[in-house]
């Protein structure tokens, strides 16, 4: 299966420093759910175990699990980590999302 979403090296560099404080063999898990103001969301949380038909992307020491239904929402997205006045987060850009919340983690396709 083809990977086509996109892991900055912005957002690889903070994933690695979360990561390092939970332990040895813990990865991030971005997945998408219904709910969120615009219909979808984005979820970010660590595991450390990795399902089977997981997607896994790895940068500079960074592992990122999608399982295969979010992926399919996620199509072609790039995920950074943004660091400005109103705050720090990690920020997902889709090009399928036709709209999304001034939150950044909720859009509708």
């Amino acid at each position: 299966m083809a990977v086509n979403i996109t892991v900055t090296e912005r957002a690889a560099l903070k994933i690695g420093e979360i990561l390092r404080r939970e332990g040895a063999g813990t990865m991030l898990r971005v997945s998408v759910a219904g709910g969120g103001c615009s219909g979808f969301q984005y979820k970010f949380d660590t595991e450390r175990t990795k399902a089977d038909d997981d997607v896994v992307i790895e940068r500079n020491g960074a592992t990122v699990l999608i399982d295969p239904v979010s992926l399919d929402y996620m199509a072609g997205a790039e995920i950074d980590f943004v660091d400005d006045l109103i705050g720090s987060a990690f920020r997902v850009s889709n090009p399928q999302a036709t709209a999304s919340c001034g939150c950044g983690t909720s859009f509708a396709l």
